[in-house]
């Protein structure tokens, strides 16, 4: 394998640079990377791409019996379309869920407090409770009868 990196280098030579890192360049700090990592993530499960390629609607409408058009959050009868606000309230309920995940680890930090401790696990639990009992209510919305027995 090694012999395959020196066939280009047989040929070329490397330049002798001496490239010096700006001053002004400094090295992010960990929270700011987890931010980052944090909204990338919810722009990727929000479907940030679909909406992008197929141009959905913010939200779609449907009429009723007596002929008035409602709006509508979420498509249904379709597993692989979505408007744009079901997209986004699907995502903030997945980081919602992972940030419980999140909270539930800090509450091993040996340096909190016991009623931050069962503050923290508290919320942390009912985060991922509530973001796993919306997300099988929009299922059910989307697909009617979905998991019924």
């Amino acid at each position: 394998m090694e012999a395959v990196y020196k066939v280009p280098f047989a040929v070329l030579e490397v330049p002798n640079l001496k490239l010096k890192k700006p001053g002004w360049l400094k090295k992010p700090s960990p929270m700011f990377i987890y931010a980052l990592v944090l909204v990338s993530y919810f722009l990727v499960t929000g479907g940030i791409i679909y909406d992008v390629i197929v141009e959905p609607p913010s939200i779609g409408s449907t009429t009723d019996e007596r002929g008035n058009s409602k709006p509508v959050a979420f498509m249904p009868y379709r597993v692989n379309g979505q408007y744009i606000m079901e997209g986004l309230a699907s995502s903030f309920l997945f980081t919602l869920g992972g940030l419980g995940f999140v909270i539930l680890d800090q509450t091993n930090s040996p340096s909190t407090p016991k009623l931050n401790r069962i503050l923290l696990f508290s919320f942390g639990f009912v985060a991922i409770l509530l973001s796993f009992f919306m997300c099988r209510v929009f299922m059910r919305m989307k697909l009617p009868g979905y998991l019924q027995g």
